[in-house]
């Protein structure tokens, strides 16, 4: 038999007093990405679209392509520690505060991360804490407003 499902994927959820369009505008943004991600922290642009941060858990630098489709509402972000290695392991969707019974000018965004072969239970609960305490960083920035 395979893994448990809870090993493989992790989602955290903020409802958020905006848009689910402007959330998604938001997150498309990298240089806003290293104001929020701890393991890409102060993003700076690099060639062919690219962005760079460092890690504040271990300074590590990782690259970031960002993959926006504001129509669907979703971001695939494709990182690694270097440019040419690159998986979508990072994934962000936006719902419609109406889809769920809420104000139009509300949205629920969900940040969806997938658990490499590799990935060691430290390494996995570091990232699902993070993502934890991300959607509130992205939930009070968002509100918070520019």
């Amino acid at each position: 038999m395979g893994e448990p499902t809870t090993a493989l994927c992790h989602a955290a959820t903020a409802g958020i007093a905006v848009p689910a369009a402007d959330a998604i505008a938001y997150m498309s943004d990298g240089r806003r990405l290293g104001t929020w991600s701890l393991g890409c922290w102060d993003t700076q642009p690099a060639e062919d679209g690219l962005f760079v941060g460092r890690s504040l858990f271990d300074g590590a630098e990782t690259w970031v392509r960002i993959d926006a489709a504001p129509a669907r509402l979703a971001i695939t972000y494709h990182v690694g520690r270097d440019p040419g290695g690159l998986v979508p392991r990072i994934m962000v969707l936006a719902v419609p505060g109406s889809v769920t019974g809420r104000p139009e000018d509300h949205c629920l965004l969900t940040m969806l991360g997938w658990r490499g072969v590799g990935a060691s239970d430290e390494r996995w609960q570091q990232l699902t804490v993070t993502h934890e305490a991300e959607i509130l960083l992205i939930k009070a920035q968002l509100e918070r407003g520019p």
